[in-house]
This record gives structure tokens, C-alpha cells and sequence, in this order.
């Protein structure tokens, strides 16, 4: 068998005639992750399948995902802006991906597009093995109501917690998101929660009862905001857990804040491994190797910093 070598991100990917190809499909797309992830993975496990990235314009969409069928992709994962939008364009939805309202994985069964949501897999799995606490029976205390709140409160409900409380800035969008979780926890016989205000008093009602704290807005992305200086800390309980979606940087001023006084803190790195080991499984039906995929995206941070660091001193 004649094999093309292709090395990318330090890994020699070996491409033939029977060499599976997944991805993402975004806009923009350049900043992600995922194939740096997904080709360690598969480079671990000598499978011969190859992951890119592609930009996708909305207009685009419908006939991006009928390329799915037509070329024989395994699969796709699906990012900003598409994971709603790209609904009507699948031939079945997993009970998470009804229950969240968005997809961001594709597995083409045969040619069947099914899709998934591994983003609220992997906001789970990230608290259990980073922090040891499980959903069930637990308060869960969201801020934000963007694509991400949507993952981790549908996943919550599905999870079975106690409950899940929505704050946002814009009022009307946490309203939004709760009358859909509403509707759709109906199925299971579940209130899916309840919104409150933007403002340190209200918060300081809620936070008392508060098991597991999620920021799941962009305020400290990158440096930009602190989202701790919004927090009433005196009233949060010591056993409480926080999360933070943004991963850029790994730990955000809202966690940082958090770890300084005593509290279990996960970074939002690792709901992105955990829901991409989860697309890695459904794609090959491999169990996936989460400590290559960690290493992998933690190499990348590492190697960025060290470029960052020398712009910096030029």
C-alpha cells in the first residue's frame, strides 16, 4: 500500500485511498482546537482517519452538510454559528441534541446523518473527573444563556439536578432559553428551573444553596473582564464547585478568585477534551485515549505561551 505522509502539529499523518475523514465545520473556524485533539488521537491509536477544519458560510450550510452523505465522511463536529441552524438538514437528532435545541457532532451512519450534542457529555464528564461531583441532585447555578448555557442547563436536567437557576444581563434571552428547557423537560417529568436577575443581591439569594457555579459567558475570555468582582463571595457555600466554558486562558480571573479561596475549580479546557473524546467514540467506535487528547491541547497552550512570550520581547 502506498502511503502519503503528511505531518502536521508534529504528527505524521499517513494518508491513502481508504483513509476516513472527519472535522468541523464553523465561522470563523481557524482558532480551533480540535484538529490538533482529534489527529493526536488518532495517531495514538494507528487509525486511519484524518481531521480538518472548514469554513462554512451560512448560505452554505445545507449543502456543506449534503457533502457529508455524498463524499462518505464519518462525520463532522459542528461549531458557531451553525449548531441550531443546522437542525432541519439531519435525518434524526439524539435525545440530547432534542433536549439542548443545537447539534455540534454528526455521525453519518450509512448515510443516515444523525446528530448529537458531546457538549453537555463533556461539561459533565469534565466535573466528574476534575472535581469529583456528579449533576444528580445537585443546584446548578448558570450565568449566561448563550450556546454554552444551553448545553450544561439542558445536560443538568437531563442529569438530574435538583435544580438549575438562570442569570443573564439580557433578561428576555435567559427567559428564552428557560421557556424552551421548560417545554422540552416536560418529556421527563422535570421543571427544567427558574431565572434571576443580574445583580449581587439576587445572586447572594441563590448562591447559599448554589452546588455547582457555571460561568458560561465570554467575560474573561482572553483577559478581557472579570467576572469575579461580580460575585458576593461571602455567601457561597465552602463545598461548592465552579466552572468556567472560556479556556482561553486555561484559568480565567473568575476561577484564579475562586482556587485563592479554597473552592474546586474546573477550567472550560476540559468539557472541549471530554466532548471531542465523545465525537472520537462515536465517529470510530473506539474508546478514546483522553490523555493523549490532553496532552495534545496542552502542548499547543504551552507552545502558544512560549510564542506569545517571544513577541512580547521583541
Amino acid at each position: 500500500m502506498n502511503l502519503k505522509k503528511l505531518y502536521f502539529g508534529g504528527i505524521i499523518l499517513k494518508i491513502d485511498a481508504e483513509t476516513r475523514l472527519v472535522g468541523v465545520i464553523g465561522n470563523p473556524i481557524s482558532h480551533s482546537l480540535s484538529p490538533v485533539m482529534h489527529n493526536a488521537a488518532f495517531d495514538a491509536l494507528a487509525l486511519n482517519y484524518i481531521y480538518m477544519a472548514f469554513q462554512v458560510e451560512k448560505d452554505d450550510l445545507e449543502e456543506a452538510v449534503k457533502g457529508i452523505r455524498a463524499l462518505g465522511l464519518a462525520g463532522i463536529n459542528v461549531t458557531i454559528p451553525h449548531k441550531t441552524c443546522v437542525i432541519p438538514f439531519l435525518d434524526e437528532l439524539s435525545p440530547e441534541a432534542e433536549m439542548i435545541g443545537a447539534v455540534n457532532t454528526i455521525f453519518n451512519r450509512n448515510g443516515k446523518l444523525i446528530g448529537y450534542n458531546t457538549d453537555g457529555y463533556g461539561f459533565e464528564m469534565a466535573l466528574q473527573e476534575q472535581a469529583g461531583i456528579c449533576l444528580k441532585d445537585k443546584n446548578v447555578f448558570i450565568i449566561g444563556a448563550g450556546g454554552a448555557a444551553h448545553a450544561i442547563a439542558g445536560q443538568s436536567v437531563l442529569s438530574g439536578a435538583s435544580s438549575v437557576t438562570l442569570t443573564n444581563r439580557t433578561f428576555e434571552k435567559a427567559k428564552s432559553l428557560m421557556e424552551f428547557l421548560n417545554r422540552s423537560s416536560c418529556r421527563c417529568n422535570q421543571n427544567a428551573g427558574k431565572i434571576i436577575p443580574w445583580d449581587k443581591d439576587a445572586w447572594r439569594s441563590i448562591l447559599p444553596h448554589s452546588d455547582i457555579i457555571v460561568n458560561t459567558t465570554s467575560i474573561g475570555m482572553k483577559g478581557q473582564g472579570n467576572l469575579a468582582l461580580d460575585i458576593p463571595w461571602d455567601s457561597i457555600k465552602k463545598d461548592a464547585v465552579f466552572f468556567d466554558a472560556v479556556y482561553t486562558p486555561m484559568e480565567t480571573l473568575f476561577l484564579k478568585e475562586a482556587k485563592r479561596l479554597g473552592y474546586k475549580v474546573v477550567s472550560g479546557l476540559y468539557m472541549l477534551i471530554y466532548q471531542g473524546a465523545r465525537a472520537f467514540e462515536l465517529w470510530t467506535g473506539k474508546r478514546p485515549p483522553i490523555e493523549v487528547m490532553e496532552k495534545a491541547v496542552l502542548t499547543y497552550f504551552a507552545r502558544k505561551g512560549e510564542q506569545d512570550a517571544e513577541k512580547t520581547r521583541e
